[in-house]
């Protein structure tokens, strides 16, 4: 990929990532097994994408386009599917209080970048807990890009339908339930219902999601939280990139981000492959569970 040289103007710091934004917005539907690179051009800037990851620009690009590209086509950088996680958590990795107050942790940078994320995938899933204590849209509003199917986990059906995922006729909607459960009245035809079986613990296996979701035509997954739903994701191994956002903050108590199952040594904790982007005040760990294949 390009190393970027001097600072550029504002202007045209402002062209470079809107002609990155771009090429990740081609680059998620575009045919790689058949085209291996893809090219865009803007006046006289050229970013030639490679399927895998690779990137280079002509002229080269500054450091804000350039960390856009090398986070984010990771995710779009070929036609298999993709399953990326986020989490926004404080240092001490919190990502609530106790109460569950959340908004915000994470800065305006982090925020669009999460939108950044929907916009890339083809579902954004989140857990119970989440619909109903945040309330989140769900949507892609704070940049251009497309809606994704918003996904619902719940397998005791307790989301209410007032809440705002299941309000909004504009956007396709999927409520994922557990067999047995029943689903909310009041939502509109936006909703569909599907039931997928429980284990002994009332809990649908990840893997029997994504399959549902990849039979759904939904290649590339988001699970944006909450800390249990992502953290029962990467257990079961189905995550392959997570994306964390840690925020200059300390709460010193508070709901835990990840919980995995307890370990005795360090030799059995996961030590992925991590890189660091700058997120306005917070960082960005860009984490590699699983490595992209071919």
């Amino acid at each position: 990929m390009s190393q970027p040289t001097a600072p550029p103007s504002p202007r045209r710091a402002d062209s470079e990532l809107s002609l990155a934004w771009q090429a990740l917005q081609t680059a998620r539907d575009h045919p790689w097994e058949r085209e291996p690179e893809l090219a865009l051009h803007r006046d006289s800037a050229r970013v030639t994408l490679v399927r895998g990851g690779q990137w280079h620009a002509v002229p080269a690009l500054g450091s804000a386009a350039g960390a856009l590209l090398d986070s984010l086509l990771p995710l779009v950088c070929d036609a298999g599917p993709r399953v990326v996680a986020q989490l926004g958590q404080s240092l001490d990795g919190r990502i609530a209080t106790h109460s569950g107050h959340s908004h915000y942790i994470n800065g305006v940078e982090s925020r669009v970048h999460l939108h950044r994320l929907r916009a890339l995938v083809d579902a954004v899933l989140v857990g119970a807990g989440t619909a109903d204590e945040d309330d989140p849209q769900l949507s892609v509003r704070h940049i251009a890009g497309r809606q994704p199917l918003r996904v619902v986990l719940d397998p005791r059906g307790r989301v209410p339908a007032a809440r705002r995922v299941f309000q909004d006729p504009t956007l396709a909607t999927l409520h994922l339930l557990g067999e047995g459960a029943a689903a909310p009245d009041g939502v509109g035809d936006h909703v569909s219902h599907r039931w997928l079986a429980r284990d002994a613990e009332g809990r649908v296996a990840p893997q029997a999601i994504i399959a549902a979701l990849q039979q759904a035509g939904c290649r590339r997954v988001l699970i944006e939280g909450g800390g249990q739903t992502v953290s029962q994701f990467i257990a079961a191994g189905c995550v392959d990139r997570l994306h964390l956002l840690v925020a200059p903050l300390l709460i010193g108590s508070g709901r835990p981000g990840l919980s995995l199952p307890v370990i005795d040594t360090l030799d059995q904790a996961l030590r992925p492959s991590a890189r660091r982007f700058d997120c306005g005040d917070d960082t960005l760990f860009d984490i590699a569970l699983r490595p992209i294949a071919g």
